[in-house]
């Protein structure tokens, strides 16, 4: 179908993101340095971001482009939290998106959020499950996880670390363990969460671990990837983040740091799910 989408003028664009936060869609993302529309069907073609782009890199046209889809778009912004939800919505509401409105507060409906603004005074929402419950604070139980497995089995698995300090507002790039050495870099939760965490990752690795969500001044974070690539040369970079969608932030941080060292070397990404299971993995 032709309909108004956005353009990006990536001969103007610098990669700065400002666009990315004004987008209630969730439809851009810096990839390769520039930003992206990462699929027709999540932008509305409504154009919240123009105005937040310092380059004037982005305008609205109009051309065959896929149907917008609101309910894939609502199911990615669930994941984000009561602020994004609240501000996509209101996005809908400000425009007259009465059809998309409704899409999206069916699909919060059926699964299980509540919606307590003034958006939906015609219709309550179950108390099942707070907007602001983001799945990566949520509670949920599992099970018993050593199931079948003597305590005593359990205590004696060895450790494959090899160094200390491992957070990376600790370590030292400089330190001898890093240099030509196989990096892994892990959000906080992934050990927690993968039983074999130890021997199938860690074994023959060198560890630093961050948190993409709660770790105060990042900006010191790209400059020691950076430096472990460009002068500890590390021969790879392994990057271990869960399925929430803040830990993506790593990889993002994991991709400007090869650019900056001007030192190019593979860099392998898993998503882990909550129960421990390897959702998706590549090469970035």
């Amino acid at each position: 179908m032709k309909r108004k989408i956005i353009h990006i003028d990536e001969s103007k664009c610098n990669g700065c993101g400002l666009c990315i936060p004004d987008c209630p869609e969730g439809a851009l993302q810096v990839i390769d340095g520039k930003a992206r529309l990462i699929g027709d069907l999540f932008c509305d073609g409504l154009g919240a971001c123009l105005g937040h782009c310092p380059e004037g890199a982005i305008t609205i046209e109009e051309r065959e482009a896929s149907p917008y889809d609101e309910r894939k778009v609502i199911a990615g912004i669930a994941a984000q939290g009561k602020a994004v939800i609240e501000a996509h919505l209101k996005h809908l509401q400000e425009h007259n998106e009465e059809t998309c409105l409704r899409q999206a507060l069916d699909y919060l409906h059926e699964h299980g959020f509540v919606v307590d603004s003034a958006i939906r005074r015609s219709k309550r929402l179950p108390a099942a499950q707070s907007l602001g419950a983001c799945p990566g604070s949520q509670a949920v139980s599992f099970g018993a996880s050593t199931e079948g497995v003597g305590a005593r089995e359990v205590q004696e698995l060895p450790s494959r670390l090899t160094h200390w300090p491992i957070q990376l507002h600790l370590i030292s790039p400089h330190a001898p363990h890093y240099r030509g050495s196989d990096l892994l870099l892990a959000a906080d939760c992934v050990a927690y969460t993968l039983g074999g965490f130890h021997e199938n990752h860690l074994r023959g690795r060198t560890l630093t671990i961050a948190c993409p969500k709660l770790d105060a001044g990042q900006e010191s974070y790209l400059e020691k990837l950076t430096s472990l690539i460009g002068e500890a040369e590390v021969k790879t970079l392994t990057v271990m983040v869960m399925q929430v969608p803040c830990c993506a932030g790593l990889m993002h941080l994991a991709r400007r740091a090869v650019e900056q060292a001007g030192r190019k070397i593979p860099i392998r990404y898993l998503v882990v799910g909550l129960l421990g299971e390897i959702l998706q993995q590549g090469t970035l």
